[in-house]
């Protein structure tokens, strides 16, 4: 696509094939295995967002299309992606830019560094997954292991824990070990792969 050119974005918003072209094509050939389906991501950012004016997490959010899909159809919040990876963050911003998200925000840091009392609900589609042995990686560029898995699995668990009644959370394909029981599951879909929490 001409980044020279105005983006249709009704065309780019209306399907994942239309949405992963502007993502570089070493990276469109992760779509399906780590990039959050616009349909998933769409259905995500009402549940999180509600038309409010909230700040909301993706945590571990690789080229940013959770955020790019939930900014456009959730304009009154503000969505902030958290990523160690360099390359991806550079990916997240251009697109970003590239379709006039004012309401996105995308951080070059290890979510572990964050204030977690700077964001009201929470998003996230198992990026510790990856440290596992057998799984599929994004690249080698960080560390993987499955010590790393259980670090950041418990201190996202304490800083969930730490939140006030009435967050939200969305998990996609998550094992669950980061969810404290104060958190109610309030609907699932996709054959229980996502699920929607709200603390009690």
């Amino acid at each position: 696509m001409d980044k020279k050119n105005a983006v249709n974005k009704d065309l780019i918003f209306s399907a994942d094939v239309e949405l992963n072209q502007l993502y570089p094509l070493h990276m469109q050939k992760l779509s399906r295995r780590h990039w959050t389906p616009l349909l998933i991501a769409k259905e995500s950012a009402v549940f999180l967002g509600g038309n409010e004016a909230v700040r909301i997490l993706d945590i571990g959010s690789g080229v940013g299309k959770f955020c790019h899909v939930a900014g456009h159809f959730q304009p009154k919040a503000e969505f902030f992606g958290v990523e160690q990876r360099q390359q991806l963050v550079e990916v997240s911003e251009n697109i970003k830019d590239l379709l006039g998200l004012r309401n996105v925000t995308f951080l070059h840091e290890n979510f572990t560094t964050l204030d977690f009392s700077q964001y009201d609900h929470f998003y996230f589609y198992n990026s510790f997954y990856e440290n596992l042995t057998g799984t599929d990686k994004i690249d080698d560029s960080v560390d993987h292991s499955a010590a790393l898995y259980d670090t950041y699995t418990h201190y996202l668990y304490r800083q969930l824990d730490l939140r006030p009644e009435g967050t939200r959370l969305v998990t996609y394909h998550s094992l669950g070990d980061e969810v404290p029981s104060s958190y109610h599951v309030v609907r699932s879909s996709r054959h229980e792969t996502l699920k929607f929490w709200i603390k009690v």
